[in-house]
């Protein structure tokens, strides 16, 4: 079964709290989404880290319930 797309907001804003999360359907079937992530806590951290903590929020989920997610990462501006 596929995950939607507030499952997916609602997960990572759970691991990363301060999280401003947008998640956009890209092909209209609950199947591939687009994560737009901003957070404090990527602050100091390389891309790779960023991208880790959010799949890590998903666990198990990738590649099973959510078949491909792009995703996005940015630190708040001042």
């Amino acid at each position: 079964m596929a995950m939607l797309a507030n499952e997916i907001k609602s997960l990572i804003e759970q691991a990363i709290p301060e999280a401003i999360v947008e998640i956009k359907d890209l092909a209209g079937d609950n199947d591939h989404f687009a994560a737009y992530v901003t957070a404090e806590s990527f602050r100091g951290k390389t891309r790779i880290q960023q991208h880790q903590m959010v799949y890590q929020a998903l666990g198990t989920r990738m590649g099973g319930q959510l078949h491909a997610l792009a995703v996005y990462t940015t630190i708040p501006t001042e």
